[in-house]
């Protein structure tokens, strides 16, 4: 069973830039962005991002504008990551309609990590360890308050770093992904409580606020503090 309102749109042309269970999925279809959009992306990134101190785990360089696209690889690893497990072996209480939305939502995410990876190069941040441990991916009520956890923070994290982005071409992109994790988001809050689509309870002790009308807009310090208990990899950010 397929959800005609999340999957992506047309088949994948170039397979050689995704490898492995993202299959015939395409992100950049989805999006819009073509090969030479990777290209552009590609050619401004370096080896050497003039980090003089060594530092263990990742680096978040918020120098320039790849420092923002690492941000958002950060993220995209780790919301990928839970949705392929919760894929794998979705609680036995979802509905055949909640697996199929999941599948086309882990397949989304599988898209804009591999994006990130592929459109960044040597550039691109290693990848991260998780740490699920607080998630009980047997109990759909643990699933799907997790789910809207990792959604909720990165609309929120989209929105807050689209300030930070000085290349249009970037900031055309990540507005096109965020507003896939904003529909991914209004679902699973529709699953959990009918009618909350739009609501931001959840960031509440982070600021946000629902009579504003608005979505949420994070600065970095805030999303990557609440992500932590996720994340393994220990996160160094500078330039900040």
């Amino acid at each position: 069973m397929k959800n005609n309102g999340l999957e992506t749109k047309s088949e994948l042309q170039d397979e050689s830039l995704f490898k492995g269970s993202l299959g015939r999925r395409s992100f950049l279809q989805y999006a819009g962005a073509s090969a030479a959009g990777i290209a552009l992306i590609a050619a401004g990134c370096k080896k050497d991002r003039g980090i003089d101190v060594p530092m263990t785990g990742a680096t978040l360089d918020f120098k320039d504008d790849f420092g923002v696209l690492n941000y958002a690889y950060a993220l995209e690893q780790l919301e990928a990551a839970f949705y392929v497990k919760v894929a794998s072996a979705p609680p036995s209480s979802f509905t055949t309609a909640q697996k199929a939305y999941f599948q086309d939502i882990q397949f989304h995410e599988i898209a804009h990590r591999e994006f990130f990876k592929n459109a960044l190069g040597t550039a691109a941040i290693g990848s991260l360890e998780v740490d699920f441990s607080s998630i009980d991916f047997t109990n759909a009520t643990s699933v799907l308050g997790a789910a809207m956890a990792f959604e909720d923070l990165g609309v929120s994290a989209y929105n807050g770093a689209g300030v930070r982005i000085k290349t249009d071409a970037y900031l055309v992109l990540a507005g096109k992904i965020v507003s896939v994790e904003a529909r991914h988001a209004a679902y699973i809050r529709d699953i959990i409580s009918n009618g909350t689509f739009a609501d931001l309870n959840s960031l509440a002790s982070l600021g946000a606020d629902n009579a504003k009308g608005l979505d949420a807009s994070l600065t970095p310090d805030k999303v990557l503090a609440a992500a932590g208990k996720y994340i393994k990899t220990k996160i160094n950010v500078i330039n900040l």
